[in-house]
């Protein structure tokens, strides 16, 4: 038993966001867009809906993302759901990016997950995707008193929480660093609560690091902090319970921390822009020959290499691309 999920909206805006999803989070199975056109009638929908269900194993349980509320892909859907009593059927309406992106990563994390409770999951994803900038526009949840409570200070240094050492769930490297793919991909991917960006030269642009606070997503935590500061936190025992994903700017900065101590098994080999000097060996990674010579270090060190964009990729291997491309 897996779900199916099917996209559907008025017009075209199921096709739409199904390949904005696909841009962050990869090709998905058992996906189905269904659009409702001016020249169509209910019928025609009915038609397109069953037709798209057909496409599912007769034992998935059928997830649908609706656009509206009451409207015709709604109604239609709600009717095939009635004349179906057997089988397990769940229909969310106000379609957003998040909501589909959630859909994808509750299908991911969970297999065995029903319908019902990937749902109740994805409502609050929807709803928490939903934020402004200034964001003193936001308006303000009413907070019980537990939850208004004031904020513990800050632990005194030399606390041993948990068994004392930081979880690296996972370390990459990333030209673009938290972006929509890390956010709701690779942070669900790696279990973690909180993310560290380590950029000596990100630390000290205060805009770059706002942006990336921001971008984070919703009960996790960002940080950007130069390498010697990651270096720190790596062998304090104040973040034991800290489960974390790491993102470098360049394999240069990784290394840094590595030689300084910080214990990285494996990297996760994202992306890499291009710039003037440097060769493609794929669609998403450029180096230079200093670049080769700091993944050689790094092997030499001991570390892995993981070459996936996004975690629905089949991984690659790192110097058979290297070789073949030929980096001048």
């Amino acid at each position: 038993m897996g779900i199916g999920i099917i996209i559907a909206s008025h017009g075209k805006f199921a096709e739409g966001i199904h390949q904005s999803a696909t841009m962050i989070f990869g090709e998905q199975e058992n996906v189905q867009v269904v659009t409702f056109m001016p020249n169509e009638g209910p019928d025609d929908l009915y038609n397109h809906l069953s037709n798209a269900i057909a496409k599912f194993d007769t034992n998935d349980e059928v997830l649908v993302l609706a656009d509206l509320w009451s409207g015709s892909p709604f109604n239609q859907a709600s009717r095939i759901m009635g004349e179906n009593p057997d089988r397990k059927f769940a229909i969310i309406t106000g379609l957003n990016l998040p909501m589909l992106i959630q859909a994808y990563t509750e299908r991911m994390m969970n297999a065995s997950a029903g319908v019902e409770e990937v749902a109740a999951n994805i409502i609050k994803e929807a709803k928490e995707g939903v934020r402004v900038l200034p964001e003193e526009l936001q308006p303000q949840e009413t907070t019980t008193p537990v939850a208004a409570a004031v904020a513990q200070g800050a632990i005194p240094e030399g606390t041993v929480i948990g068994d004392g050492k930081l979880k690296i769930n996972l370390a990459r490297i990333d030209t673009r660093l938290l972006h929509g793919q890390v956010a709701t991909a690779w942070t669900p991917e790696s279990k973690a609560n909180r993310i560290i960006v380590a950029s000596d030269t990100v630390a000290k642009d205060d805009l770059r690091k706002q942006l990336i606070k921001q971008a984070a997503p919703g009960g996790v935590k960002a940080n950007v902090v130069p390498i010697s500061k990651l270096i720190e936190a790596a062998k304090d025992p104040r973040f034991g319970n800290t489960q974390a994903l790491i993102l470098f700017e360049t394999p240069q900065d990784a290394l840094k921390a590595i030689e300084g101590g910080v214990d990285i098994k494996e990297l996760n080999v994202g992306s890499m822009a291009h710039s003037t000097g440097k060769t493609m060996i794929n669609n998403v990674l450029s180096m230079d020959k200093d670049d080769v010579a700091t993944f050689e270090k790094l092997r030499d060190l001991g570390v892995d290499f993981d070459v996936r964009k996004v975690p629905n990729d089949s991984k690659k291997n790192l110097f058979d691309l290297i070789n073949k491309a030929n980096v001048q």
